[in-house]
């Protein structure tokens, strides 16, 4: 288990969020994507953390320990040092990843889940697995900065279609990126059998147009899980509206 740098803001309910691959607290916070902000002033205790490799939380040199089970070892970890024996959490992306595994190794934590842009997995994993090993390969080639330029130039969702280009971003020290990268790529989610087990509430939000975070992956986790409810935006107004639907969905009775 790794001493995971994190916040925590408001005071009630808890609320446990993780990122996604190459972001981290200060990235979400420069991107203006996924504030959780309001419900810090709406009665919930948000925790957030940098997961290991990622912001100031540091990591080996051992793409083993960046494969999402051993990721949700962290997050139980730090609900641990916090003092938090049952919490709502969502995740992004690895972090969606992230607390399935938890969620599944110990469902006594969890009383709601949000789960947000699910990545590849099962049938479409193996196309993405050979990006991130591609991409690993080209940082120790090339260097980061060179990889992010690249990355800057791939397709972005549709929902951000109508946005002026920005750069492509990654809160990891370059000599930990190819292991992190490296960790993804031989990381799936948990089999669907797996995820059935998962009784919570849960909400499932995706978008349309991204082939890192396809909307079939959500449909699947939306059909498997016993109680899933699942949004699909397709415009940028719609993830926007994200929080307030977290919100709602958190207090819901």
């Amino acid at each position: 288990m790794t001493d995971l740098a994190y916040s925590v803001d408001g005071e009630g309910s808890p609320f446990l969020w993780a990122h996604g691959l190459t972001n981290s607290r200060a990235q979400e916070e420069a991107d203006g994507l996924f504030t959780w902000t309001p419900l810090a002033q709406q009665g919930h205790q948000v925790v957030r953390y940098d997961a290991r490799g990622h912001g100031q939380t540091g990591g080996p040199l051992d793409s083993a320990a960046y494969r999402w089970p051993q990721l949700a070892i962290d997050l139980l970890g730090l609900l641990d040092t916090l003092g938090i024996p049952r919490t709502a959490a969502g995740g992004a992306s690895m972090g969606c990843a992230t607390l399935l595994y938890a969620a599944i190794a110990a469902p006594e934590r969890f009383d709601r889940l949000v789960l947000v842009i699910p990545p590849t997995a099962w049938e479409t994993r193996a196309g993405q697995a050979e990006q991130y090993e591609g991409s690993a390969r080209y940082v120790e080639k090339a260097g980061k900065p060179a990889w992010l330029l690249a990355a800057a130039a791939a397709p972005r969702p549709e929902v951000f279609a109508g946005l002026p280009p920005f750069p492509a971003t990654a809160d990891i020290p370059e000599k930990l990126l190819p292991f992190v990268l490296r960790g993804a790529a031989a990381s799936d989610l948990p089999p669907p059998a797996a995820i059935a087990t998962i009784t919570q509430p849960t909400l499932v939000l995706a978008w349309r147009g991204d082939a890192g975070h396809p909307v079939s992956t959500a449909e699947q986790l939306a059909a498997v899980l016993p109680d899933a409810h699942l949004r699909i935006a397709t415009d940028l107004s719609e993830v926007l509206s994200w929080p307030a639907q977290v919100a709602a969905f958190l207090d819901a009775p």
